[in-house]
């Protein structure tokens, strides 16, 4: 492929990656006056944000099928119109019930994109470029969370939470019109040449289904890159970084810290997001994706610590500053490594057979982890203490990384089958 459609593709195909971050960020701003519109309770408050998290679950199980049957391409351009028609209702939203089924079907195309898109990018990728275009999925993911903050900053003065909602529009749209004239995924069209048979060596000479996730575990190569990619997925989550996007400005208010402008803490944390990812383009084709990991993992436990610490006022009047130094410490060491090194592994380590159904079960693994930790964080603060939940944080970040030392190989600069060949020897030599 030319190297300026290649551009192209991945340019329009990253929009999905975009409106990913813009729908799951542009809520924390709206949020704020529709509740007024709508006189909303705390219950259905809860309620509008969950229900595109459920929906991502939803989206993510269901986006491997259409991707083997129907193909990446088109199965994207349905992505694309569900976004927009998403949109759409949420700026033209009545009330509650309108809210919530735009917020499904936002959900729902949120979670079958960032499946999908970061598939379809290793697809199309040259072996030497494969990291650095699918990390542009995370970019473009982070700078549509600081681009939904900036907007609900830009309508707030105006409370115009319609208007926040309708500026999604426009790169949806873009991406609908753009998927027209991108091309299929090459390894979609050779294995539909190919008419969809396995081989002896995708299969690792065990026999089995692959339709069915009893007959994806049977073979040893495929029960190995789920491991790996379920288990990063979660640890993503579990790890905390949603509570520390979530909920920045309250724990920066316990720990001293008046909290007077959300929307503003909530732009900070965002820019540093967005910058490391930036800075993360071209270390994972260079330094690999396991010593990222790793480097972020020791980097996350080590902010978490302190940051539990400052909870608890363990340094006094210091603490609200340790605990600014903290978050940007976790978020930077989050977005250089497990931020998108989980999307480039989950869409490496599956064969071509069952690729767009195992990086489904990953990420519907992230978005359900995602929805576990956004509704238990506050009960479990209020239960045991902010300090302790970060304290645990911090060991499920240690615990990962003896995981990662141990099981996660090395997948930079390598094709498919090089990878499948490792997988498959790591398998055999646990059995």
């Amino acid at each position: 492929m030319p190297a300026w459609r290649l551009a192209l593709t991945v340019g329009v195909v990253a929009l999905g990656g975009l409106l990913f971050g813009f729908d799951t960020g542009v809520i924390s701003g709206a949020l704020l006056f529709l509740k007024e519109d709508f006189h909303l309770t705390s219950f259905q408050e809860g309620a509008v944000i969950s229900s595109l998290l459920l929906g991502a679950a939803a989206g993510a199980l269901g986006s491997g099928g259409p991707a083997d049957r129907w193909g990446r391409r088109r199965t994207l351009i349905v992505i694309a119109a569900a976004f927009t028609l998403g949109l759409l209702l949420a700026t033209l939203a009545t009330g509650f019930w309108t809210l919530v089924a735009a917020r499904v079907i936002l959900g729902l195309a949120v979670g079958s994109a960032s499946s999908l898109v970061p598939l379809y990018l290793a697809e199309v990728a040259p072996p030497r470029l494969r990291g650095r275009l699918i990390t542009v999925n995370q970019i473009l993911l982070t700078a549509g969370i600081l681009v939904s903050y900036l907007i609900n900053l830009w309508f707030a003065g105006d409370a115009n939470w319609r208007a926040m909602f309708g500026a999604g529009l426009i790169p949806s749209v873009l991406m609908l019109v753009g998927l027209f004239f991108v091309p299929e995924s090459p390894v979609w069209l050779r294995r539909r040449r190919e008419g969809g048979e396995v081989t002896a060596r995708e299969e690792d000479g065990r026999g089995g289904s692959h339709r069915t996730l009893r007959g994806m575990l049977a073979v040893p190569v495929v029960r190995r890159a789920l491991l790996i990619g379920v288990t990063i997925g979660a640890v993503q989550q579990f790890a905390g970084i949603n509570t520390i996007i979530y909920y920045a400005p309250s724990i920066m208010q316990r720990a001293g810290l008046p909290a007077t402008n959300s929307i503003m803490y909530s732009v900070a944390i965002g820019v540093a997001n967005l910058l490391m990812t930036v800075a993360a383009i071209p270390l994972v084709d260079r330094a690999g994706r396991k010593p990222l990991l790793v480097l972020s993992l020791v980097g996350m436990a080590a902010a978490l610590v302190p940051l539990g610490c400052a909870l608890n006022g363990a340094f006094g009047g210091a603490s609200h500053a340790v605990s600014l130094v903290s978050m940007g410490l976790y978020v930077s060491a989050f977005a250089v490594g497990i931020g998108p090194v989980f999307w480039i592994l989950a869409a490496e380590v599956f064969p071509p057979d069952v690729r767009a159904k195992g990086v489904a079960l990953c990420v519907l693994v992230n978005w359900s982890a995602n929805f576990v930790v956004g509704q238990l964080f506050l009960p479990a603060a209020d239960l045991f203490g902010e300090a302790s939940v970060f304290w645990f944080f911090a060991a499920v970040c240690g615990a990962a990384l003896v995981f990662v030392v141990r099981t996660v190989p090395e997948t930079k600069n390598r094709s498919f089958d090089e990878i499948q060949r490792e997988l498959a020897t790591g398998a055999r030599q646990q059995l």
